[in-house]
């Protein structure tokens, strides 16, 4: 199935072009690949090529107009897919209405100076955790949450991912006795993972608002 992951390159005004990759949430690995010499996460050093791209990307360069700048190239495989997959994107926009919670395993923001933010993603579907909950939305619906890094390993990734695995096993057992309703399981899930999480980390949670909350210890 792949690692799949989302990755949104900042552009010169302020918005996104928003690309994937299949293998890139593997290890959070494109945390280490994605630099100004290899922009898409390439093993190459000539890269000439991805330089020029991202830089016309960056200039508003439209998604359909990539295939007739990459024609003829001779390039070798990278791990982000250079066409986008869309531009003039808000983050906003991105979390709420293009990641999927549950398909996507990782999301990754690269500022115009190559500063890599590496996201985990944790999908607030309950469908397999509880036996009366038929369905849950997958885009827009869960939360994203950064990750320590030391010596350029991530630190304590399986760790979040498995504390919140039960802690929607018990979200889900709650819903079949008839103590939360999905309104107030999607709220607790909410509070009990910032604190979780804590205020070493960010938390990131899409809301049919303003598209994401902010949300740290403490705070739902």
């Amino acid at each position: 199935m792949g690692h799949r992951a989302l990755v949104a390159y900042e552009r010169t005004d302020g918005q996104y072009t928003l690309h994937y990759s299949h293998w890139g949430a593997a290890n959070l690995k494109l945390k280490r690949r994605i630099s100004a010499e290899s922009p898409f996460g390439a093993d190459d050093t000539d890269s000439k090529w991805a330089k020029q791209l991202l830089a016309e990307l960056a200039d508003g360069l439209e998604a359909d107009a990539v295939d007739g700048y990459l024609a003829g190239e001779d390039r070798p495989s990278t791990v982000v897919e250079p066409k986008p997959r869309a531009t003039g994107l808000t983050l906003d926009e991105i979390v709420a209405d293009h990641l999927d919670y549950l398909h996507h395993e990782a999301f990754f923001v690269v500022s115009t100076t190559f500063e890599v933010t590496a996201y985990r993603t944790l999908w607030f579907g309950l469908q397999y955790d509880s036996e009366t909950v038929e369905q849950g939305e997958t885009v827009g619906n869960g939360a994203l949450a950064t990750v320590r890094w030391y010596d350029g390993e991530p630190v304590g990734d399986g760790h979040l991912q498995g504390q919140f695995a039960a802690l929607k096993d018990v979200v889900g057992d709650m819903i079949d006795k008839g103590v939360f309703t999905p309104s107030t399981a999607r709220q607790y899930l909410k509070r009990k993972l910032a604190e979780r999480v804590g205020d070493r980390q960010e938390l990131l949670i899409p809301t049919g608002e303003s598209p994401f909350e902010k949300a740290n210890l403490g705070k739902s």
